[in-house]
């Protein structure tokens, strides 16, 4: 019997409106510079005390992460090796927290995207678990966890406008994002992050100035687009939308952006993007 207890926490889809790649690090990552910025609407974390363990998926993406998805789109699991349940593990293990939970998450984000799905879903895990175990968000045991599962999950456990430097997770916050809208747009292409590092040419072309991420640029996409043509055309097909002050892939792809000046102009292209490619995934949103 699950707990009445429910803990509902968002993962909100996470954009690098720029991102430098620098040099190769003995670690194995890369040092990168990146403003990190968040939407509004992502994938949604929700836990609930319980006599054993399980993990649960549901939401238009579910059954891009697993195969066995039913006919209403849910798809349940063993205790998976999935980065929620990583999460959820390193929790009870640092913690000592006995008590088990029921996850379900909602996967209404692209999978292998750019968007920072996976590291999202961890984050709000944690972050969830935290809620519920009396664990502050910026407790640096937290922190430390979120660093051990990835690169991107420092970041999207804090989760604010910030200039992300060293493999991604050395954060300096940035105010004056808030409540830009923006336009998402995947047009149905997963791309491996290491895939597109592969394709990297390795060329460090110099620093990002975190006050001008608009003048700055993806180091990653025309390895990108050298694996997925279609980017480019995705992002043209954005930067000829009125209204809008940037359009860029985001991450390693294949997601790409477009900010505009209104919600208005948002929207129209939200309309106009669905009438002319009825294929590509979409979503209007702000950023957080």
């Amino acid at each position: 019997m699950i707990s009445s207890d429910v803990i509902v926490e968002p993962a909100p889809a996470k954009l690098n409106l720029a991102l430098h790649v620098r040099a190769r690090r003995p670690d194995g990552y890369h040092d990168l510079e990146t403003l990190f910025a968040f939407c509004r609407d992502g994938d949604v974390v929700t836990i609930a005390d319980a006599p054993t363990d399980s993990f649960t998926i549901t939401g238009p993406f579910a059954g891009a992460l697993m195969v066995d998805a039913d006919e209403s789109g849910a798809a349940g699991a063993d205790w998976a090796d999935n980065l929620v349940t990583r999460a959820a593990d390193a929790f009870r293990s640092t913690f000592s927290v006995a008590q088990r939970h029921a996850i379900v998450l909602e996967k209404n984000l692209p999978v292998a995207s750019g968007i920072g799905g996976g590291s999202a879903d961890a984050a709000a895990t944690l972050r969830a678990l935290g809620r519920r175990h009396d664990i502050a968000g910026d407790d640096a045991r937290l922190v430390a966890i979120a660093a051990a599962l990835g690169a991107d999950v420092p970041a999207c456990l804090a989760g604010r406008t910030a200039f992300g430097t060293g493999k991604g997770d050395a954060l300096a916050p940035l105010s004056g994002w808030a409540d830009t809208p923006v336009l998402l747009v995947n047009p149905r292409v997963a791309l491996s992050t290491a895939a597109v590092f592969g394709a990297w040419d390795r060329i460090d072309r110099g620093p990002l100035d975190p006050a001008d991420p608009i003048g700055g640029r993806n180091d990653l996409e025309p390895a990108a687009r050298s694996l997925a043509p279609v980017i480019g055309h995705v992002i043209a097909v954005l930067a000829e939308q009125p209204g809008v002050t940037l359009a860029r892939m985001s991450g390693s792809g294949a997601t790409c952006l477009a900010l505009f000046e209104t919600s208005e102009q948002r929207d129209h292209a939200a309309a106009r993007i669905a009438a002319t490619e009825p294929g590509w995934w979409c979503m209007a949103t702000r950023l957080a």
